[in-house]
């Protein structure tokens, strides 16, 4: 792969990540949510958005922690990935997940952006998977639970569309 293809791929993948152009970006999304709401759960909707938030943040560091650490431990699915608390404990909670859900994307950037990396080595832990993998795991992941946090925002009436 030429220097020119692979600087493309990784401003292709902070792209896919940030969600700069296909969906809303994770600030658009959760900043200014209502505080009254982290725990509603309209009827049929089956999480609140703390539950979605929380569940994005323990998700994201996982496929993080695995991207980058020999001494990853897996965590036990459903279980280890799903809050059964529907609210936060407290706003302070709900400002503590978002914020490491932004320092977490900024890690994976900071990795993307990294010339050294290889993005297509087998991460020598895994079972065959490579940082490019992750990556799109995680901009996959973080898509389609944002979206269900803007259909929530939506039932609640609590989305403006720009």
């Amino acid at each position: 792969m030429s220097t020119n293809q692979d600087q493309a791929l990784r401003e292709h993948l902070l792209e896919v990540l940030t969600g700069a152009s296909a969906h809303a970006d994770f600030a658009t999304v959760i900043d200014h949510f209502p505080e009254k709401h982290y725990g509603t759960k309209p009827p049929g909707t089956p999480y609140s958005a703390w539950q979605l938030l929380k569940h994005i943040r323990i998700a994201l560091y996982d496929l993080l922690d695995f991207s980058v650490n020999p001494d990853y431990v897996t965590l036990k699915f459903p279980d280890d990935y799903w809050p059964e608390q529907a609210a936060p404990a407290s706003t302070a909670e709900w400002h503590a997940s978002v914020k490491a859900v932004k320092e977490d994307l900024a890690k994976f950037e900071k990795l993307i952006n990294d010339p050294a990396l290889d993005l297509y080595a087998k991460i020598p832990w895994g079972d065959g998977q490579t940082v490019l993998r992750e990556v799109l795991v995680a901009a996959d992941h973080n898509s389609y639970h944002m979206g269900q946090i803007v259909l929530l925002r939506k039932q609640l009436d609590a989305w403006q569309e720009k």
